[in-house]
């Protein structure tokens, strides 16, 4: 599945639709043309016939057959700074299954006539964002009509998967090991949740790694973790609090009676435009009733009661009521540094002010301290990093179109160049102008 355990995910995760794929259904058009031309010239026996071609190595054999010509096509992203690559086993399955050439109506497989070499899902590339200076992630040697389909595909799995993959670790730097909720189903196509989620545990895994980390993967779809294992996870939608009029701690007391009590209660409290008094209502409520539970001696129960946490979700269109105007959008609305410290500061003290036997204080203190703030709505890497050094006490961040980001900085497009060409059983340089066969230790043959 990646460099962290070696293993290579199969078509059987991917399910292709590999009968289109092989008839170029999802490559660009100029690469279908030109399959179709090189099979024919390979049909009628042509040889290069050209007079302007590049300087060629003495003794080259006078008769070039350009219709079946095995070249080397390296995939490379073009961006600078450091990519976390991901799409690599997809982009294997793509040629396993649909790398080959039509007979009549008979597809003729050609895997086994290909080389193939690649990283692992996982890797890391470091790029100048010189076209000359480049690492590939892929490198394929064979016969170019056999593949030339597929480089529209497989550039484009890597090319997402890369750019979730990377838009994500770096939001975990940003966020100094505090877990980060992948939050960006609603922003695209259903169809992409899987490989989307797999992006993100990789990048997850990729973090602990580097950083020396157990941060988990938390996902919002079941479909998210298909290709890992992993479930989706949450509590209320506003429109839930909608259903219960408004109230949000009744909202949270019904979540809790109904539902497992290993999904964590997180309730969201900006439905009212007042954060700290719906916080406030809604740990008084759920401490009341986890203690009625331990009262009776239910401690099963009790579990169900425990609140893990509030989620702060202000419109970015927004002054919360706890926020004091200062004239500044960036101070005022939305999710802003304030507002977080001051449901915190809430939630902390909000203990003293409830009718508690001494027995029980010490216990609502601790029960208060140990809700945590998690914070969404427009967050990106640089507005987390800011939240950091401000120290903000948020404990979670959810990120959602953000992980999608392919502008500026965060671009990750990834393509391909043939490189160099089999004459006479020797491989000759013939990239074009500009660039070159690159090298990347991490290359591993795939057999």
């Amino acid at each position: 599945m990646s460099i962290f355990d070696g293993a290579r995910l199969t078509n059987e995760v991917f399910k292709l639709d590999v009968e289109r794929m092989r008839r170029g259904w999802y490559s660009d058009k100029y690469f279908v043309n030109i399959s179709r031309m090189l099979a024919a010239l390979s049909a009628e026996g042509y040889v290069f016939a050209g007079e302007h071609g590049r300087p060629l190595p003495p003794g080259t054999p006078a008769s070039i057959s350009t219709g079946d010509l095995r070249v080397e096509m390296q995939w490379f992203t073009r961006r600078g700074g450091t990519t976390i690559v991901v799409g690599i086993d997809k982009a294997l399955a793509m040629l396993r299954h649909a790398a080959g050439t039509w007979l009549g109506e008979r597809f003729v497989e050609t895997w086994d006539d290909l080389e193939v070499w690649a990283v692992h899902d996982g890797a890391v590339v470091h790029g100048e964002g010189d076209p000359a200076h480049v690492t590939p992630v892929l490198r394929v040697r064979g016969r170019y009509r056999d593949f030339a389909l597929l480089e529209t595909p497989t550039l484009g799995v890597l090319t997402r998967g890369s750019r979730v993959a990377t838009n994500v670790y770096d939001t975990l730097v940003a966020a100094a090991g505090k877990p980060v909720l992948f939050f960006p189903a609603r922003f695209d196509l259903h169809e992409a949740q899987a490989a989307d989620g797999y992006a993100y545990n990789i990048a997850v895994q990729r973090f602990n790694l580097d950083h020396s980390h157990r941060l988990g993967a938390f996902i919002s779809t079941d479909a998210q973790g298909d290709w890992w294992g992993g479930s989706g996870g949450g509590t209320v939608a506003h429109a839930a609090i909608a259903c219960f009029l408004g109230d949000t701690s009744e909202a949270m007391a019904a979540f809790a009676a109904t539902l497992p009590p290993e999904i964590p209660r997180i309730a969201l409290v900006d439905y009212n435009n007042d954060s700290v008094t719906d916080s406030l209502l809604t740990v008084e409520r759920m401490f009341r009733l986890y203690r009625q539970c331990l009262e009776a001696g239910d401690e099963a129960d009790a579990k169900r009661y425990v609140l893990y946490g509030v989620r702060l979700d202000t419109s970015s269109a927004l002054r919360d009521v706890n926020v004091p105007p200062l004239g500044d959008p960036d101070l005022d609305l939305g999710v802003t540094p304030r507002l977080v410290f001051a449901v915190r500061q809430a939630l902390d003290h909000s203990w003293e002010g409830w009718d508690l036997p001494d027995v029980w204080r010490a216990r609502a203190d601790a029960y208060c301290r140990s809700v945590r703030i998690v914070v969404s709505g427009g967050f990106t890497a640089e507005r987390i990093r800011g939240f950091e050094q401000l120290h903000v006490p948020a404990d979670t961040y959810a990120v959602g179109s953000a992980l999608f980001a392919n502008a500026g900085p965060s671009v990750t497009d990834f393509t391909a160049d043939v490189v160099r060409v089999e004459i006479g059983g020797e491989w000759v340089p013939l990239a074009k102008v500009g660039r070159r066969a690159g090298e990347n230790p991490d290359l591993e043959r795939v057999t």
